[in-house]
């Protein structure tokens, strides 16, 4: 071993999860380490880029996720990595937040260092020492050799449950019926698009596109997202399984995000999976690129741009926890009294093996609460789930899995984490109100 770290709390993951739980950590003051494996922070929303974030409102307007998430869109307009907040103009949710990736990766070591946190990155986590119930240490494989990070409270925030499957912490992984996991997704950007023109022509056509595009409110609107061009899809063709066109538009004023490739049938925690996913992805990148530019108006001069450092994971494996959340909870807007974070996102499931997605609004006020009880394994004492890996059922990770509510659970995981080493309990011990109270102190929505 050639060098040992020693820590409070030890996040490992450095994607908008791990990035606002280190931030939690440090800023209640736990010495706190942040551990990425890429040479940069924001995973998905960076490697992948999963562009934009959806959402921090209800389908009504309401705000429910703010923080140190809120914090992060105010600093990036500061600036000008993000407009703010906008009207979603697919008509999917009520707003999305674009924003501009390098510019969110600096700024989250700039405020990481704010905070006091350690960050490594470059820094794969391949092994963990335990003593008992409770994780000592994990081992990192790294450029110079391994390196040892001793903690007394651990963040899961990898997205995949890698620290609660290494520590031996119950998982599941897919849907009930068959373990089939929502699509893997190679997401990439286009130059060159003329938005005045793909504009125009939904609103001379409006029939071709998703039924809630508020095509009334288009001409006041900006373009942020598009869904529909359902008669060309139709014809293309393209031996991709899905059933619509979807970009979202930015951050540069001729540019999108294209989200149409779809993986399915493969396991995100499998390397030969990860693999042929990998090039599949790539190669469908190249095929919806040459549908686009032929048959969707305004794409006839453009390129591609960017694409994914990495394949897009939906779902991989997440902790069975002390709470799964439902999608009956979801749905019905339930509340629960140890509430950590709430999210207006609606279900939204990739079909792991068909061509559509199954979506369903959230009724009563629009926002669901996400208990603090579903970051916690059911065993393995000091450790703390974060992000796409909390503790729900196969339907309900449909929502929890977008960025803006893996923001706020990891606020809340990282947040936890701190005050337990600052009382001399374990997260599952922790005072659920004196929880609850530092996350309102810090602009939580509860």
């Amino acid at each position: 071993m050639n060098r040992v770290i020693e820590a409070d709390v030890v996040v490992v993951g450095g994607g908008p999860a791990g990035i606002n739980a280190a931030l939690a950590s440090g800023r209640v003051g736990a010495k706190t380490v942040l551990i990425e494996r890429y040479g940069f922070l924001g995973g998905m929303s960076t490697a992948a880029l999963v562009y934009p974030w959806m959402t921090f409102h209800t389908e009504k307007g309401e705000q429910v996720i703010r923080g140190i998430a809120q914090e992060i869109v105010e600093r990036l307009q500061e600036r000008g990595g993000s407009p703010g907040h906008l009207r979603d103009t697919v008509g999917f949710v009520h707003t999305v937040t674009p924003y501009h990736p390098e510019i969110y990766k600096l700024l989250a070591v700039e405020m990481l260092k704010e905070a006091g946190v350690k960050l490594l990155v470059h820094s794969f986590v391949d092994t963990l020492e335990k003593d008992g119930e409770q994780i000592t240490a994990v081992q990192l494989t790294s450029k110079s050799g391994r390196i040892q990070v001793k903690g007394r409270m651990f963040v899961d925030a990898t997205g995949d449950a890698d620290l609660a499957y290494l520590a031996g912490a119950p998982t599941l992984k897919g849907r009930g019926s068959d373990g089939r996991t929502q699509p893997m997704t190679m997401k990439f950007r286009m130059r060159g698009v003329d938005l005045d023109q793909v504009k125009q022509y939904m609103l001379e056509h409006p029939e071709e596109f998703y039924h809630k595009t508020p095509i009334a409110e288009l001409p006041g609107l900006p373009l942020t997202g598009v869904q529909g061009f359902y008669p060309q899809w139709k014809s293309s063709g393209v031996p991709i399984n899905r059933d619509q066109v979807l970009f979202f538009t930015g951050p540069e004023k001729d540019e999108v995000l294209i989200n149409c490739t779809r993986v399915q049938g493969l396991d995100g925690t499998d390397v030969e999976d990860l693999t042929a996913a990998e090039e599949e992805g790539r190669r469908q990148v190249f095929m919806m690129s040459e549908f686009l530019r032929k048959s969707i108006p305004g794409f006839a001069q453009a390129s591609i741009s960017a694409v994914g450092a990495q394949i897009g994971i939906r779902e991989t494996r997440r902790i069975n926890g002390e709470y799964s959340l439902t999608i009956e909870d979801v749905v019905q807007g339930r509340r629960f009294p140890d509430v950590i974070a709430r999210s207006g996102y609606p279900v939204d499931i990739h079909d792991p093996s068909g061509k559509g997605v199954v979506a369903a609004d959230i009724e009563g006020e629009g926002a669901y609460d996400i208990p603090y009880r579903c970051l916690l394994p059911k065993s393995v004492d000091n450790l703390l789930a974060a992000g796409r890996c909390i503790s729900t059922t196969h339907e309900a990770l449909a929502t929890t899995r977008l960025t803006p509510s893996c923001m706020a659970t990891g606020q809340a995981a990282g947040t936890a984490a701190a005050l337990a080493c600052k009382h001399g309990s374990i997260p599952r011990q922790l005072e659920v109100p004196l929880l609850q109270d530092t996350l309102r102190h810090a602009d939580a929505v509860l």
